[in-house]
């Protein structure tokens, strides 16, 4: 399937770790043979994995009698968290499959109210880019969506070296942590178009970008604003944004007001 298992057992220990103090379930996903599974079940953590690949389930079966009833073969992208997990909060880990890292992070930014915290390793440019801040050429939509709603860290880089068979990349480990942000100040769903509106297109000005979203000749676009690049909007420069897009669509979202 593609898999790159890591080998070096500090490493596993040290991601494993940035869980410390955490006193709800947890959720791995991907755990393959077990690596960092191990580390988390010394730490008494409430463990559920779950694994699409029948040949690590059939490992861990073997070799972690801890996990029996706590395996779920499925692939997290399609699986019901609520049904799996119940209804109260639960942390996220995992050595994250590279094809899929970004989709795992936008389920659980939509579970972002169920999952406050999520860490574990991706590979580098993915992990640069969830923590990235404005001015930087790593910050995109992931960055501005996780970050309305969580404080990330970039802990530290895992080496090639570490894996089995070695990737030819790097890998970065993070940890996201939900902040105190119950409703973001607009729109939800129209402020994830905008930002993907903007980064579509990220070497031009948000005049081109974001005229799709405003009526013919918009005076708004005149707007010193609009002479910005993405990539020197802060999420609260993109809510605002939103919020004036808001004005111009066809029926105005109330959601907000009132907060």
């Amino acid at each position: 399937m593609g898999q790159h298992f890591l080998t070096d057992l500090n490493v596993a220990e040290r991601i494993a770790r940035t869980l410390d103090g955490c006193d709800m379930p947890v959720l791995e996903v991907g755990p393959g043979m077990g690596v960092l599974t191990q580390f988390l079940i010394e730490q008494h953590h409430d463990l559920r994995v779950v694994e699409l690949d029948q040949e690590s389930v059939d490992y861990l079966q073997v070799h972690f009698p801890q996990l029996q009833g706590r395996i779920i073969e499925a692939d997290f992208l399609q699986l019901d968290l609520r049904a799996t997990m119940g209804h109260a909060p639960f942390a996220v880990i995992g050595n994250y499959p590279y094809n899929i890292s970004s989709q795992i992070l936008f389920k659980v930014l939509e579970h972002k109210d169920q999952v406050p915290v999520c860490s574990g390793m991706f590979q580098r440019e993915v992990a640069q880019r969830v923590a990235s801040g404005p001015g930087s050429k790593d910050y995109g939509i992931l960055s501005v969506l996780l970050q309305v709603w969580y404080d990330i860290e970039y802990l530290f880089t895992v080496d090639e070296h570490v894996f089995n068979p070695p990737p030819k990349v790097k890998s970065g480990v993070i940890r996201l942590t939900r902040n105190k942000v119950t409703h973001p100040g607009c729109d939800e769903r129209l402020l994830q178009k905008v930002v993907k509106a903007a980064f579509g297109q990220r070497r031009k000005m948000l005049r081109n970008s974001m005229r799709s979203l405003f009526p013919p000749n918009c005076p708004e676009l005149s707007d010193p604003l609009f002479n910005r690049r993405p990539e020197q909007m802060s999420v609260q420069d993109f809510i605002g944004l939103t919020n004036r897009v808001a004005e111009y669509q066809p029926s105005k979202t109330t959601a907000h007001e009132g907060d």
